[in-house]
């Protein structure tokens, strides 16, 4: 008896240990889910902290002891005010560089969610734009995006310090608000489309290409094939196509623009760009950031999206790349 009264002492010490084990296995196993589940994490700066510790820095430099000291007295008194007020409006900032591809639009979209989730149509949302533009499809999810925005009836200024072009203008338009550095680049109001073609080469060196499609416009111009006037022209069709849906969203989206006269694929300076509508106000976003900083609550959004390990290594490349160069 004594022999199985320490087997059943045994045995449930050794089921105690096992049970641990599995939880502590399931713990890391949704550890480890979650983790694979967000591919990044938001980042959040006060940028009025940011501008009044710049503002305290110089003051301490150029003010007597006994003057910084009032300053800092009243820099606490004004936070202390600024904290109390739940009322006191939000404006949220994002930033946008766009490739060709608008890469960037994997992040926007998550900024954008989360703004969403807490903003109200007292607040504001301010996009730092620089692109050249790149693929429709693309940039016109970025527009989308940014769409949401208007659509929850938030007031959205856009701002372009550099270069809002094409795609960028796509982007930029959906604003309430577009103001402009006044030798920023802005419209491009078009669309291109190139390639090359090597038929006549693979002919010189007797090199056959087959290509076996279904569907009459399954394919136009192609890269080895030959081409004809037929694919040309469905090519060219596409083209106007998209160009024409092109100034159609740039006109749903600011009436004020004559959208003929500037769709023609030229671009401007933020100057000339005023004078036709296709912006707002001539003014630097640093300008319009601090500004708005005497009476909002600034703060800048940013989703850090993790890279790949393939992402890395090239990312890695190009860096050395441009170092030796």
């Amino acid at each position: 008896m004594e022999y199985m009264a320490d087997y059943s002492i045994f045995l449930a010490k050794l089921v105690t240990i096992l049970v641990i084990l599995l939880i502590i296995a399931g713990v890391i196993l949704i550890i480890i889910r979650n983790r694979q589940e967000m591919d990044g994490h938001l980042e959040i700066k006060n940028l009025n902290q940011k501008f009044e510790s710049m503002r305290l820095l110089l003051k301490s430099q150029i003010e007597s002891k006994k003057q910084f000291r009032k300053s800092i007295k009243a820099a606490r008194k004004k936070s202390k005010k600024k904290s109390g007020n739940d009322t006191r409006k939000k404006t949220f900032v994002l930033r946008f560089n766009g490739d060709i591809r608008a890469t960037e639009v994997n992040s926007l979209r998550e900024e954008i969610t989360a703004i969403l989730s807490i903003a109200s149509q007292n607040d504001e949302v301010v996009l730092l734009l620089e692109s050249t533009g790149g693929t429709i499809h693309g940039y016109g999810l970025a527009a989308s995006q940014l769409k949401r925005i208007r659509e929850k009836n938030i007031k959205l200024t856009v701002a372009v310090d550099k270069v809002a072009a094409s795609g960028g203008y796509m982007m930029a338009c959906v604003g309430n608000r577009i103001i402009a550095a006044p030798f920023a680049i802005i419209g491009s109001i078009g669309v291109l489309a190139q390639i090359p073609n090597f038929n006549r080469l693979l002919k010189k060196h007797n090199i056959d290409f087959e290509e076996i499609s279904a569907g009459e416009y399954k394919r136009t111009l192609t890269l080895f094939g030959e081409n004809t006037p037929k694919d040309r022209e469905k090519f060219r069709q596409e083209i106007e196509e998209a160009h024409k849906l092109f100034k159609e969203f740039i006109s749903e989206n600011r009436h004020q623009i004559d959208i003929e006269h500037v769709s023609t694929g030229e671009y401007w300076f933020g100057k000339r760009a005023l004078e036709l509508k296709l912006v707002d106000d001539l003014l630097t976003s640093d300008d319009y950031l601090v500004s708005s900083a005497m009476n909002s609550d600034i703060y800048e959004i940013r989703y850090i999206r993790k890279k790949p390990i393939s992402e890395k290594i090239v990312s890695f490349g190009t860096r050395i790349a441009e170092y030796f160069s």
